[in-house]
């Protein structure tokens, strides 16, 4: 399994609850939505390489977008 960093991290809170709504939409914990957005968002700026992105549960996070890859 890989290293996990922590860090805090201060949003605004109407951001927060937006994700919060979002992950319970994805059955997933806010920490891994927010994992989920920042893979994501990495992935589409071409930051991560050339290894195929997963999130927490092992799906694509272009499909799990509804991105057509």
């Amino acid at each position: 399994m890989t290293q996990r960093k922590q860090y805090p991290l201060r949003v605004d809170s109407a951001l927060w609850e937006a994700v919060e709504h979002w992950a319970a939409d994805d059955l997933r914990s806010v920490n891994g939505q927010v994992e989920f957005i920042l893979r994501k968002a990495l992935k589409d700026a071409g930051r991560l390489g050339s290894k195929e992105v997963k999130d927490n549960d092992g799906e694509d996070c272009g499909q799990a977008l509804g991105d057509k890859q």
